[in-house]
């Protein structure tokens, strides 16, 4: 009998999608739209009307919604890009994020409500919709403006950062309290995990993928990724963060596939179908009674909203370097909220951190701000032409000395390489990094995971914990040895660019090519101690493991460095391989 309801409610949904989906056509509408209207028209809170009331069943297809939403824009995403996106996005979406969070914060509390509700409010109103923002500036013909490539930028860096801040706020919503020594404990291990997630997925998955592609067979492709999705999201679960951190990161990964175009075609149906289905329960979980009883914040929130984000965005931009006119009409391109604003209010609502009041309000101000998109980025030149109107020649002066300053400090010629030489090995250093110690993390999670405790195997608890810390360290010898080569490397150009000593000089350089690196894996030794606490054996077993890793890093140096090597080129290989046409 479930099962009939739950097919029947599915037929309702899908029936509602597909016909709002041509009436909104029609109506030149966002679509994304008319899929909430269609919920709130079957939901439970509009009677006589009321075709879809199970909210289990409700929640589970929002829960699948989110995972297809969550992977498609991974897809979507490019490693290559966020690379390239510089200053201009980072300090445009910080500007943003940061001003908006603390507004929505303010405006909360303002209207009497719980910090909680203040706190998830001002998270949904920091982050833009890039579904919305990317579906309005292709409507309008607008892509391959200037402008837009610098709106793509900042819309990737903020998925980055909306996906730290759902880890952030489900652990915020868990103990209910904000300690700044937890949140930087939470980033620092989210941080870790993404990048050996990144790391490890773009080794195997994209060549695995490629290989089933090789048998022509779409089925088989399809199957293949959805298992990948449906794994990796249980994975991340268990490891207790949000399915749609899973969702996000795997898509990233097997974008980097070369048959990705493959995998986009195959999967685009179910996408398109789970997609509708998550806007429609959005639709489905909104009272249009609460709407009306708060009327008065909706209002208040939207205009907010578009003023602050208009107004961050554009200043961010501007900061950053771009012209008044491109940062006008970033700023005005990016005054909305959508999906991950709704995945924040579903994460409070299942959480039962959030009151019921805000799911709505959420779903109210992302409707009227879909609603004024095309409009905003449609009046971005007119403004930008009004505002030079108006504003004294002095004052437009300033403005252009400032911009052309900023495009003077760049580095040039020798300045701009060394500074490119510095950026690749600090980032190369701090992947290494990350990954000793996931490595670590990962002995101490499979050293106590239910029906894999390693100690139980062992009569003597000190000896497995030696043991298990010992083979962790052998596995990291590879990335710290890389690490090392790194910043000795690091060390040694710096030395000769910056050490004048007199008759002195090469000696001081030579001292400082030498300690700078032993100072910094020292550190990271000491770190990586702190994080494998849970397993570090006691001091005379500890001296005896760090004696084997000396013993082996002297008799296998060579080898690994050729490991780590082949590692490197692998990766760099598939993060450069161009993709299929087809």
């Amino acid at each position: 009998m479930h099962t009939i309801a739950f097919i029947r409610d599915l037929a309702t949904i899908m029936l509602a999608a597909g016909v709002v989906t041509i009436v909104f056509h029609l109506l030149r509408q966002p679509v994304v739209l008319g899929y909430i209207v269609a919920g709130v028209l079957i939901g439970p809170n509009t009677p006589p009307y009321s075709l879809v009331t199970d909210e289990t069943t409700i929640q589970t297809l929002a829960e699948l919604g989110i995972v297809f939403l969550l992977f498609s824009l991974g897809l979507e995403f490019s490693l290559r890009h966020l690379r390239q996106v510089g200053a201009t996005a980072l300090i445009a979406a910080l500007a943003g994020i940061v001003l908006m969070f603390w507004a929505g914060y303010e405006i909360g509390l303002g209207f009497g409500w719980r910090a909680m509700d203040a706190l998830f409010l001002g998270a949904m109103l920091s982050i833009s919709s890039t579904t919305i923002t990317i579906k309005a500036i292709e409507e309008l013909g607008l892509k391959k403006k200037p402008f837009a490539q610098v709106v793509f930028a900042v819309l990737i860096v903020e998925d980055v950062l909306a996906i730290a801040m759902i880890a952030l706020l489900s652990g915020v919503a868990a103990t209910g309290t904000v300690d700044a020594g937890e949140v930087l404990g939470t980033l620092g291990t989210l941080m870790v995990f993404l990048v050996a997630s990144l790391v490890i997925g773009i080794l195997t998955v994209p060549r695995l993928l490629d290989f089933v592609a090789r048998f022509n067979s779409n089925e088989m492709l399809l199957v293949a990724v959805l298992g990948l999705l449906f794994g990796f999201c249980l994975l991340v679960a268990r490891f207790g963060y949000s399915i749609a951190l899973g969702a996000f990161v795997i898509g990233v990964i097997v974008a980097e596939a070369a048959c990705l175009k493959r995998i986009e075609r195959v999967i685009a149906p179910v996408r398109d179908m789970f997609s509708a289905i998550f806007f429609v329960a959005i639709g489905l979980l909104l009272d249009p009674h609460v709407l009306l009883a708060y009327a008065a914040p909706i209002a208040v929130v939207t205009v907010v909203l578009v003023v602050g984000k208009v107004l961050a965005r554009s200043a961010g931009a501007f900061a950053a370097g771009q012209s008044g006119r491109t940062a006008i009409s970033v700023g005005m391109s990016l005054a909305q909220i959508g999906e991950f604003s709704f995945i924040i209010a579903t994460l409070g609502t299942t959480l039962k951190a959030t009151s019921d009041f805000l799911y709505p309000i959420a779903v109210a101000v992302s409707a009227v701000t879909t609603l004024l998109t095309p409009y905003l980025i449609r009046s971005a030149d007119p403004l930008a032409r009004g505002l030079r109107a108006v504003l004294p020649s002095g004052f437009r002066r300033i403005l252009h000395l400032y911009t052309g300053w900023l495009q003077s400090l760049r580095f040039e010629g020798d300045r701009a390489l060394i500074a490119a030489m510095v950026r690749r090995i600090l980032l190369q250093t701090f992947v290494n990094f990350c990954l000793v110690a996931a490595i670590f993390g990962g002995g101490a999670y499979l050293a106590s995971a239910r029906g894999m405790d390693l100690r139980a195997w062992l009569p003597n608890p000190r000896i497995a914990d030696a043991v298990i810390w010992g083979m962790a360290l052998v596995l990291s010898l590879p990335f710290l040895i890389a690490a090392y080569r790194k910043l000795k490397a690091l060390s040694m150009m710096l030395a000769e660019v910056s050490v004048h000593a007199g008759r002195y000089t090469e000696r001081v350089r030579r001292i400082v090519a030498e300690v700078l690196p032993a100072v910094s894996i020292a550190a990271m030794l000491l770190l990586v101690c702190a994080l494998s606490s849970s397993i570090l054996p006691p001091a005379d077993l500890l001296v005896a493991m760090l004696a084997m890793g000396a013993l082996i890093l002297a008799l296998l140096w060579r080898t690994m460095v050729k490991l780590h090597s082949r590692l490197q080129i692998a990766l760099l290989e598939t993060l450069q391989s161009e993709k299929e046409s087809s």
